[in-house]
């Protein structure tokens, strides 16, 4: 069951929708991008199945969203307030920063700030569409983190294979930058949510619960 609280900004308020799983081997902060919300079929797939995983979610609510507004205003104020919604969280296990899309630069450009013991870019947008000169790989590689890029194969804001092999990569068959499928792909709509969902938990497992336990 999701529990929510408002955490006041000076840019108005915010919201933590938190899953919570009964006995939490780890914590994921999901912040969302800025075409949608926390209700994106991602996010919500990751706060749905992860719980029973042993891994609680917490989705932030941006101010810009929360007030009605249909455009998020820039960089820094997404940070600020990611920052401030990380600060309001307890938690006695390791903690994952992450989200999609523009929610994904904010995540990796804050992670490490936040002592965040992984970075996880959903649909990460690697340059604008048709304008791969204008690369954000800086805000990626600037993590300094273990950090997993979920892409989908058609995302038109980076392909899979514009990422270089140093970072962790999943890719979802078929998929745009918001990880829908064709009717006639290879997957369907709900395989591909439980590639991103397996995906996510078989990393952080690896990658970060086990780098705190030693392993």
């Amino acid at each position: 069951m999701s529990s929510t609280r408002v955490v006041s900004t000076r840019h108005g308020d915010a919201r933590l929708v938190t899953d919570r799983s009964r006995h939490p081997i780890a914590t994921l902060l999901l912040n969302h991008g800025a075409g949608g919300g926390i209700d994106a079929a991602d996010l919500e797939a990751l706060a749905k199945e992860l719980p029973r995983q042993g891994i609680s979610v917490i989705r932030l609510e941006q101010p810009w969203k929360v007030a009605g507004k249909k455009v998020a205003p820039g960089p820094a104020i997404l940070d600020e307030c990611l920052l401030l919604a990380a600060n309001n969280i307890r938690t006695r296990t390791p903690l994952v920063v992450g989200g999609r899309s523009a929610g994904a630069r904010a995540a990796a450009r804050s992670a490490k700030a936040l002592g965040a013991s992984g970075c996880l870019a959903l649909a990460f947008p690697l340059h604008p569409p048709g304008k791969p000169e204008k690369s954000r790989l800086d805000e990626l590689d600037g993590t300094q983190l273990p950090t997993l890029v979920i892409q989908g194969e058609r995302d038109s804001f980076g392909r899979p294979e514009e990422f270089p092999e140093r970072h962790d990569l999943a890719v979802v068959p078929g998929a745009d930058h918001s990880f829908k499928v064709t009717k006639r792909g290879d997957i369907t709509q709900e395989e591909a949510l439980a590639i991103i969902v397996e995906a996510t938990l078989e990393w952080i497992v690896r990658e970060v619960v086990g780098n705190q336990n030693g392993g």
